[in-house]
């Protein structure tokens, strides 16, 4: 079995490891795989090291911030896969999904006490720190965290960074290691596991599973959730959704991407934001899958650590600008949510970003809208109330739109700080990939992390960089969205 990369496991306490006891526990909660997975790799190795089997615990929360009919069901679904998927493996799988909040207190301690080991998923954003620290305080034995997050370890950046620039040249000074330490594509295969026979009756008669013959439309209806965010129509959770997306991507979309991805009625973005953000799909394997239709091979990279876009991969223009995407943006925000204790707060600001906004934060404004006004798109302009209506109904807006979203509600909000709640709140609720560090970035984007100052200075924005509905409906073709998303009876 591949060894996990020291700098990928972080210790979480000081707990010895009990060898006597039953099971190796893995706690999947960030990284909701059963491939390209380094904290399953880990505790598979372990538990084959020690002649033990391996039992996996996936539990859902009730009470987390912006629960959902959409979010919850994106995750079971990916749980009914996982049962599926571990059926006759010979692995144990512990799915549980809170009935109401706290309800599922304890349980990883009940399932700790007879585990040799705790090993689960390492992540710096949302609740996960919290949770973790909380969590290896409460077992009183050995609790490691993983990560698995991205191509670059967090553990391989010593503070945050300024400027997407400086992070993409920090990555091609960094990458050549990790490029050769990828997580095994499927752990499971072939591992030498003994089978999880196991009865836990006691710890399911308090916390019982999830059911396998329920449908996901009854289990939701009876959880204290948000139903009002509906489940959206045509896209599901689990890694073979995710496997999909990435198949029509590299065959329908990638030749196209740099001239296309811009277009909202072209369709060449990738959509895999969402399945990131869940974790059922890994950046190891979207590498691995473009690197093979590329022919490429570590060779061909230029080893040059200017921090330029594109060049450095030695791979296709359209190649080279998604790779941007998936590793330098979506990275840069992990390395912030590591790095800036308060990275989703406004005081995380840049210095220049937060002195330009408070010299015009007094400024009028052309139009101010409240955030329910926002959220159901009733604002005077068509375009903006379309991608506001495409996130409530499909839980994304196009790459592009989503700029253009952000930056309206900043200069039609009564202050730069009520602009960020509101664009918080908004995504948060309704996007597939709220919550997550990249989208979160995206949002502190729109206020000036990681830009810089531009002129001409404007009412409002400052030296924040501007942009316009009109010039952006002018530049791309918004007919037939404007026409798909329509807001009629968007409540």
């Amino acid at each position: 079995m591949r060894v996990v990369p020291t700098n990928r496991v972080r210790v979480l306490n000081e707990g010895p490891l009990r060898f006597e006891a039953d099971y190796v526990l893995y706690w999947m909660v960030a990284q909701r795989r059963l491939v390209w997975n380094f904290a399953l790799q880990r505790a598979v190795a372990l538990a084959a090291e020690r002649r033990r089997p391996l039992l996996i615990l996936e539990a859902l929360r009730t009470d987390y911030p912006w629960a959902s009919d959409r979010h919850h069901a994106f995750l079971l679904e990916g749980m009914r896969e996982h049962e599926e998927a571990l059926r006759n493996s010979g692995v144990g799988y512990y799915p549980y999904v809170e009935p109401k909040p706290d309800a599922g207190s304890g349980l990883l301690g009940a399932l700790a006490a007879r585990a040799v080991c705790v090993v689960t998923d390492d992540h710096p954003g949302f609740f996960y720190p919290r949770m973790l620290e909380s969590a290896a305080k409460q077992v009183d034995l050995a609790m490691d965290a993983v990560d698995s997050c991205g191509i670059l370890p967090l553990a391989q950046s010593e503070k945050a960074v300024a400027r997407a620039h400086d992070f993409r040249r920090h990555l091609q000074r960094e990458l050549s290691t990790p490029l050769r330490e990828f997580p095994l594509a499927d752990p499971l295969r072939g591992a030498d596991l003994v089978p999880f026979r196991m009865e836990l009756k006691q710890i399911e008669k308090r916390w019982p599973r999830l059911s396998s013959e329920e449908s996901i439309d009854s289990l939701l209806s009876a959880l204290p959730i948000d139903h009002s965010v509906a489940r959206v129509a045509n896209r599901r959770g689990g890694t073979k959704a995710a496997r999909r997306a990435l198949r029509d991507f590299l065959e329908t979309k990638l030749d196209r991407y740099v001239q296309d991805r811009n277009q909202p009625e072209l369709r060449a973005c990738s959509r895999l934001s969402a399945h990131l953000h869940y974790g059922y799909i890994a950046s190891h394997e979207i590498f691995t899958a473009l690197a093979e239709r590329e022919a490429w091979n570590f060779s061909r990279v230029s080893g040059q650590s200017t921090g330029a876009r594109s060049g450095w991969w030695g791979m296709s223009e359209g190649a080279e600008a998604f790779l941007d995407q998936l590793i330098t943006w979506r990275e840069v925000g992990f390395n912030a949510a590591r790095f800036l204790k308060d990275y989703r707060e406004y005081d995380s600001l840049p210095d220049w970003a937060r002195a330009t906004l408070q010299e015009h934060e007094n400024d009028p404004r052309p139009y101010s809208y409240t955030l329910k006004e926002f959220e159901e798109a009733r604002t005077h302009d068509p375009l903006w109330n379309a991608a506001q209506t495409q996130l409530v109904r499909k839980g994304e807006i196009h790459n592009y739109l989503r700029m253009l979203w952000g930056k309206k509600i900043l200069h039609w909000s009564s202050s730069p700080r009520e602009a960020l709640e509101s664009m918080l709140q908004l995504n948060d609720k309704y996007a597939l990939d709220g919550r997550d560090p990249n989208s979160t970035s995206g949002i502190f984007w729109v206020l000036g992390r990681y830009d810089r100052a531009w002129g001409p200075e404007r009412e409002v924005f400052g030296k924040i960089r501007y942009m316009s509905c009109k010039n952006t409906a002018r530049k791309l073709r918004v007919k037939e969205y404007l026409e798909r998303y329509a807001n009629q009876n968007l409540f």
